[in-house]
């Protein structure tokens, strides 16, 4: 894993400003012309073949400083209404296991896959991609 997101403001603003990739940018007004950004989101369909459409929340960040005071829940919130608007069945995250935020994500009602039901979460990278568009991998 990288020591952290390689996307540029740019990248972002072209590749999820689009009907199915959605930013939540949390702010406030500091001063009377000064807002700052506590946090944000990046969101996207995706599909079940059980459920139909889903939303699959890729990214959530909110500054250490204002962790704990209801910046997440009021963020999920919007999520799930975003979801529900949509008409997506359920929302589907990836979290790192050191991450203390799982703690706050089981007490929003989510649950664990891999302990639940032993799904996996698998990745073909880049290079993984050629190689199979090469025929590279012996794919049997």
């Amino acid at each position: 894993m990288s020591n952290g997101p390689q996307q540029t403001v740019e990248d972002l603003k072209r590749d999820c400003h689009t009907e199915y990739c959605h930013i939540y940018v949390l702010d406030y007004l500091k001063e009377e012309s000064e807002k700052v950004i506590i946090g944000y989101a990046i969101c996207y369909f995706s599909y079940s073949t059980w459920l139909g459409k889903c939303y699959f929340l890729e990214d959530i960040y909110v500054r250490p400083a204002y962790r704990r005071l209801g910046a997440g829940s009021f963020m999920f919130r919007e999520i799930a209404a975003q979801a529900l608007g949509y008409q997506c069945k359920r929302i589907d995250f990836h979290v790192l296991s050191w991450n203390p935020a799982t703690e706050f994500y089981k007490k929003l009602g989510a649950f664990d896959l891999t302990e639940t039901e032993a799904w996996h979460y698998y990745r073909l990278n880049e290079k993984g991609i050629n190689q199979v568009v090469k025929g590279l991998n012996n794919i049997e």
